[in-house]
């Protein structure tokens, strides 16, 4: 499984998501590459991404169906970084405190 990270220029709704997938995959190991890099076999929706890894950014993955997360439903850049897209706004609040006022947003 390969390593991605949320795009800290996005704008969240809420709190950060904790569910947010932080491994993709599974990818077929094809070679090895010194002593600590490996070469993957990537899908073509990641062609623009280089295909050799450090090992630190790679997941050891016995294959299971649960783990495998579809591409389509995650927008991935060429460094390697999704952008969270908010799919409805369920609810709007605003917490008031003593001399501030916070919104908050179920989405």
């Amino acid at each position: 499984m390969l390593k991605v990270s949320p795009w800290k220029g996005v704008i969240r709704f809420g709190k950060r998501g904790k569910l947010n997938p932080r491994y993709i995959g599974p990818f077929r190991i094809i070679a090895k590459v010194g002593i600590l890099a490996y070469r993957l076999e990537l899908l073509k929706q990641l062609s623009r991404v280089h295909n050799t890894f450090h090992f630190s950014n790679l997941k050891k993955c016995f294959v299971d169906e649960p783990l495998a997360i579809p591409l389509d439903e995650i927008h991935i850049d060429d460094k390697l970084h999704f952008i969270e897209e908010p799919v409805e706004i369920m609810d709007r609040e605003v917490k008031r405190l003593k001399q501030s006022r916070i919104p908050i947003v179920k989405v």
